[in-house]
């Protein structure tokens, strides 16, 4: 390469990377525990779930009970488990009778135990394994604001990741084996950033790519309606399969009791290892009431299924039947490839593991980057008042980001001292938690005006507060981690040990810096004695 065009590529790396750092901190770091969200409802809750992936729902009981307190008669109502937990998602459309009232007339969204059958709004089933699901695409910040600034830094994540590649590319096998910790802090922090990055650099790539499509697919559909389909939206969202088939609403009520749960028991046994994840009922108690239960084959069968089955409740047959083996359409195809490669769940729970270490191995090429920033913009051909300006944001950039690891586990151990008579106020509760703390602890960390003690500081802070989590548990419910490993508890231990292992990586991280301080410091005296 060039050298000038390899001056332009450094500094597009250099500039881009420092602009989006803090923002690709926080995604990585919040996106790292939400690849165990489920795993951090249940333990929140204390719910043990023994289903995974498919809908297990008594159905009959679910909309009888529904049905006493919205009245269900002519809605369409859409039942989804986002989540491997006990709760259900349920949505509600307005009902077709225009003859009934108001509260009938309206649409409504609430979860359902699909065990007690008890309902909850938004706000009173919110968790902290959904805050931080929540938080790593800026979800917070008003809609589309958050959307739309998450989706642009994965896309420039993904530029940075290109020029860091064309920049290294003729030394990125040998520089990958080069470590230099006796040289100076340029190098030392270089020679990290340059190993840990090609270590995930398909990770970064692969949610850089994937997070951008998530997040701003919006602006690729606005131009594609407009030009493509002549403003017909509607048309494009049923060409990339987001909508459904409707069925008429014939204002005449069922003469007898619905009852489905045979229709379910089929659609959960019609094809082997086929998981039902979405069920909608169109026009609930009418004669034109109809039940799709769609769904996919697990992912260790085949990767990217759609399956569906359709019953017309009024004449007890099955009017449609897409076999899940038949494969899916290409668009339905890139759509579950996307998703999958996005969660990390077509490899089981060791893959999220993987993806959680690699998740944090990230933010730490993001810290290592700023230091570099700093640590060239420290010559001596540089003005002082320039200097002091770098450092000050330096300062900034990493309170900001190690701030995040001693709020989240602080977060953790508020969340079970909660009782659950607060639960309508859980979700205001954890952001002035989170946030109110971060905010205070980043702007202490940033007045230090200095870096190695806000990096000691914050290390120890979440070590000390990530012990505390299993310990709290253990003393608020009684599910001890070594004793959930043995009957059957497993997202409680998932969770308490995910806290245990890294507060022990973090307390070898201080042993290791004070060790090499201390060696330092020996070294010093060592030459002015001589």
């Amino acid at each position: 390469m060039e050298k000038r065009s390899y001056n332009i590529f450094f500094d597009l790396h250099t500039v881009s990377g420092i602009v989006i750092s803090v923002l690709v901190y926080v995604i990585f770091f919040a996106g790292s525990f939400a690849f165990f969200r489920n795993e951090i409802i249940n333990w929140e809750r204390g719910d043990v779930v023994n289903v995974r992936t498919s809908i297990d729902l008594d159905l009959d009981q679910a909309l009888d009970t529904l049905h006493k307190e919205y009245n269900l008669y002519g809605r369409d109502i859409t039942i989804t488990r986002p989540n491997d937990e006990r709760r259900v998602s349920v949505y509600l459309t307005p009902s077709k009778d225009t003859l009934l009232n108001k509260q009938g007339r309206e649409g409504d969204f609430l979860y359902l135990d699909s065990e007690t059958f008890k309902t909850y709004s938004y706000e009173n089933s919110y968790t902290l394994g959904e805050f931080l699901y929540r938080l790593h695409f800026f979800a917070q910040v008003p809609y589309p604001t958050g959307y739309f600034l998450s989706g642009f830094t994965a896309l420039f994540l993904f530029f940075a990741v290109l020029t860091g590649v064309l920049v290294h590319w003729k030394k990125i096998v040998t520089n990958f084996y080069l470590f230099r910790p006796r040289e100076k802090l340029k190098t030392v922090w270089t020679d990290a950033h340059t190993v840990l990055g090609t270590i995930g650099l398909p990770f970064q790539a692969i949610y850089a790519v994937t997070g951008a499509f998530f997040m701003i697919n919006i602006l690729l559909l606005i131009p594609n309606a407009l030009v493509l389909y002549n403003g017909d939206d509607a048309k494009v969202y049923d060409d990339l399969g987001y909508n459904h088939q409707q069925f008429e609403f014939k204002h005449k009520p069922l003469a007898a009791p619905v009852h489905i749960n045979a229709f379910m028991d089929r659609a959960h046994h019609e094809w082997n290892d086929y998981h039902v994840a979405e069920i909608i009922v169109h026009n609930y108690g009418d004669e034109g009431m109809h039940v799709l239960a769609e769904g996919h084959l697990a992912n260790n069968v085949q990767l990217t299924s759609q399956g569906e089955l359709i019953l017309n409740v009024a004449s007890n047959q099955i009017v449609h039947r897409r076999d899940p083996h038949e494969g899916a359409s290409y668009v339905e195809k890139v759509k579950h490839l996307l998703y999958s490669l996005h969660y990390g769940d077509y490899a089981g729970t060791g893959l999220r593991y993987v993806s959680f270490w690699l998740g944090l191995l990230s933010c730490f090429v993001v810290i290592t980057g700023i230091l570099v920033w700093l640590e060239a913009r420290n010559k001596k051909s540089i003005p002082e008042k320039q200097k002091k300006f770098n450092r000050m944001v330096g300062h900034i950039f990493l309170s900001i980001c190690l701030a995040m690891y001693p709020v989240t586990a602080l977060s953790f151990i508020v969340t079970k001292l909660v009782p659950s008579e607060f639960d309508a106020e859980r979700q205001t509760l954890l952001y002035s938690v989170y946030f109110i703390v971060w905010l205070v602890l980043a702007v202490v960390c940033s007045g230090w005006r200095n870096n190695a003690r806000t990096n000691s500081v914050t290390l120890w802070s979440g070590a000390v507060l990530g012990l505390f989590v299993p310990v709290v548990n253990g003393v608020v419910t009684g599910n001890w981690f070594w004793l959930c490993v043995f009957d059957g508890r497993i997202d409680f231990f998932v969770v308490d040990f995910l806290w245990i292992t890294l507060s022990l990586f973090s307390f070898l991280a201080l042993w290791q810096i004070k060790k090499k301080r201390t060696k330092a410091v020996v070294e010093m005296v060592e030459v002015s004695v001589g």
